[in-house]
């Protein structure tokens, strides 16, 4: 082999070995000061870490985080409301009673349409009771009052310049009528009693009977 040759491969060994032995040796200063750190908080700052108390708060609920203050803020109850009192219960109708008026059917029929100079209009009125019991009713001119009119003239009217007893209580029987028989003089009336009556002109008069709550329907006639 060359001289040259060998004493060339010989440095390049050396060379490596070197660089080698400084790498093992900072690797040993690099394990003696972990081993050094890892000693001085060994078991005891384990022990110190295990037993220090936590105080940490409960985390806030992110759902009641999200929510208005009204909304998570108890509503008060309202007050309760008072028992109201119980309705009185009606009186079963019985028999004899005052009829009620939604008891009471009332209608006027005329017995012509047309009435010559000497003829006198006729009217039939009638009243009949719906109700389950008989019941007691005042037909009198005054309670149950037929009144002619034409337009807006007042012309004439049963409860005009009565005198005495006017009252007529009747007995009204379930489903029968009470049927009564009406005249006019075609004299105009009016409540003035003692002025003399004038004779209605001819024309078209209206004819109706009311009563407390009740009225028939109208009845259209004509005079000659």
């Amino acid at each position: 082999m060359d001289p040259d040759t060998f004493r060339s491969d010989m440095g390049v060994d050396v060379y490596w070995r070197r660089r080698l032995i400084a790498l093992v040796a900072v690797l040993v200063v690099v394990a003696i000061v972990a081993w050094a750190c890892s000693a001085a908080g060994g078991p005891e700052s384990a022990s110190k870490a295990q037993a220090a108390p936590t105080s940490r708060s409960p985390a806030p609920d992110p759902l009641l985080a999200t929510l208005p203050v009204a909304a998570i803020t108890p509503t008060p109850k309202a007050p309760t409301p008072s028992p109201r009192p119980a309705k009185p219960v009606p009186r079963p109708k019985r028999p004899g009673d005052a009829c009620d008026a939604a008891d009471l059917v009332l209608s006027l029929m005329g017995e012509g349409e047309v009435y010559g100079a000497d003829e006198r209009p006729r009217f039939i009125l009638t009243l009949v009771n719906t109700g389950k019991v008989m019941c007691t009713a005042d037909v009198g001119p005054r309670t149950t009052e037929v009144r002619i009119t034409s337009g807006d003239d007042r012309v004439w009217s049963s409860a005009d310049c009565l005198s005495g007893e006017t009252d007529d209580i009747r007995k009204l029987e379930r489903g029968i009528p009470y049927v009564r028989q009406i005249q006019w003089d075609r004299r105009r009336s009016g409540s003035d009693c003692r002025a003399k009556r004038a004779e209605a002109r001819p024309g078209t008069y209206v004819a109706m009977v009311r009563a407390p709550r009740l009225k028939s329907d109208k009845v259209v006639f004509h005079l000659r």
